[in-house]
């Protein structure tokens, strides 16, 4: 039997004129029917546009055993396809020990979605995001992560990334926090309950003429001004800079996340008149040797100034607290607290600072890295080495009245087995209640966080960047 068509023959519901049916048509059909597809099924897929995919952040950090990590939003789409048909998933991982793709989860069903990632260990994986729209056509994206250790407390931590050098703290309400950064000059807003990249960030080094970082290492807030101080201290060269030398004031405005900082005024000479009275006081500290060319900051006599609170019901004499020099600068000797009797003048119109009676503080041989107090003169100071190797020195956490002739009290000891050093409180809970909460943050910028020896100042990716902050019981 022959296989062909004439030019006369009509083809009708699959039978031509003279009642024969082609081979060619047949197997077609049969073919299309075995796979359960039809000419109106190809047709749809032929439709159907290549997926779309972007991921909010493509570099990601994450710690192992961590509890509230960021996530990253995914958005997809696919013309001709209703989005709630497409899948999300990750399909590879470049080193599964560390996260494998059963360790990322996707949730949501509509254009954006969530993305997690639960790390397994130490170090960095590239994940590739894929998703499978209709037709069967594919599209994906490369997410960038890395995972630090696990730590002690891990229900209490969050990382607050974007930075890993944080230095000091301000609460705004609402449950957000300013963050200060000693390597650069930006002020940072977070969520004091989740980890992630900073909301909002101010940098105001071009309002106060700097070029180089104030080295922001404390903070205190009254009203609607925050006073944040530089170190005042040489670098770690021992070379005098002149942007170290700088108080400056932001005006708060909202609270929350909704809160805006503004510049106010800045004084870039409380180094030279500590100096100066220190010696109309005998050179008692030794300020002058302290701040000399070639002088190391961090030494247990050497000038660095980390903590700055205001006296108990003062809007204007607020404490200098010294990370160094020790009173007197021996082992064992006392932190030392100098009090600015008039900050608000020296700040808002450049006037000659003037000091009240130095205090000092037994704090078990250490020194100050910062000191809070609440609206009920109830204070917290974190304690520790004046060394600059200091990650794994004690750590410690004291209460005080703000009065010169009370003594503080140790209430406990802080972890130091997990990298960073503890350099912040974000405010003072009432002391006086049982099981009170503090939360206090940590300079990460010397840790090796990711297993490969890089210090966190120096990853090449922000994202990648962060200081840890825990919640500690400090009241029994």
């Amino acid at each position: 039997m022959q296989d062909y068509v004439s030019s006369n023959e009509v083809f009708s519901n699959g039978v031509f004129s003279n009642g024969r049916r082609t081979v060619a048509v047949a197997g077609t059909c049969l073919a299309l029917a075995a796979l359960g597809l039809s000419f109106d099924t190809q047709a749809h897929a032929a439709s159907y546009g290549t997926p779309t995919i972007s991921l909010s952040a493509t570099y990601l950090s994450g710690a192992v055993g961590a509890v509230g990590d960021p996530t990253v939003q995914v958005t997809v789409a696919q013309s001709g396809a209703d989005v709630g048909a497409l899948t999300v998933a990750a399909s590879k991982s470049s080193k599964t020990s560390v996260a494998s793709t059963s360790a990322v989860t996707v949730t949501g069903t509509g254009a954006t979605r969530q993305l997690a990632v639960a790390a397994a260990a130490q170090g960095y994986t590239d994940l590739t995001v894929k998703v499978t729209g209709l037709g069967g056509k594919t599209a994906t994206k490369t997410l960038h992560y890395a995972a630090s250790a696990s730590v002690q407390q891990p229900a209490d931590t969050r990382y607050f990334s974007g930075s890993s050098d944080a230095s000091a703290a301000v609460n705004v309400g609402g449950g957000y926090v300013v963050v200060a950064d000693d390597e650069s000059n930006v002020l940072r807003l977070y969520d004091r309950s989740a980890s992630g990249a900073p909301l909002k960030t101010w940098d105001f080094s071009d309002d106060i003429g700097v070029d180089k970082e104030i080295d922001i290492e404390g903070a205190a807030r009254v009203g609607d001004t925050i006073y944040w101080t530089g170190s005042l201290g040489n670098n770690k060269d021992g070379e005098y800079k002149a942007a170290r030398n700088t108080v400056f004031t932001t005006k708060v405005t909202g609270t929350g996340a909704n809160t805006a900082l503004s510049y106010g005024s800045s004084y870039g000479k409380l180094r030279d008149n500590l100096v100066a009275w220190d010696k109309a006081n005998g050179n008692r500290y030794g300020f002058a040797a302290g701040t000399a060319d070639g002088e190391i900051p961090k030494e247990i006599d050497g000038f660095n100034v980390e903590g700055l609170e205001f006296a108990p019901g003062s809007t204007t004499t607020a404490y200098i607290g010294f990370r160094a020099p020790l009173a007197p600068a021996v082992a064992g000797g006392k932190a030392l607290l100098v009090p600015v009797t008039n900050i608000d003048k020296v700040v808002a119109n450049g006037t000659a600072a003037t000091f009240g009676t130095p205090i000092e503080l037994d704090l078990g041989g250490l020194s100050v890295r910062d000191i809070r107090k609440n609206a009920a003169n109830q204070y917290l100071i974190v304690a520790g080495s004046w060394a600059a190797d200091d990650n794994s020195d004690p750590y410690a956490l004291y209460s005080w009245t703000g009065n010169a002739a009370d003594k503080p009290v140790k209430l406990r000891d802080l972890p130091t087995t997990d990298p960073g050093a503890w350099e912040a409180v974000v405010d003072v809970p009432d002391l006086t209640a049982a099981g009170a909460r503090a939360q206090l943050i940590t300079d990460d910028g010397a840790a090796d966080l990711y297993g490969d020896g890089t210090e966190a100042k120096d990853l090449t990716h922000p994202e990648w960047q962060k200081s840890r902050a825990t919640w500690f019981t400090v009241t029994g």
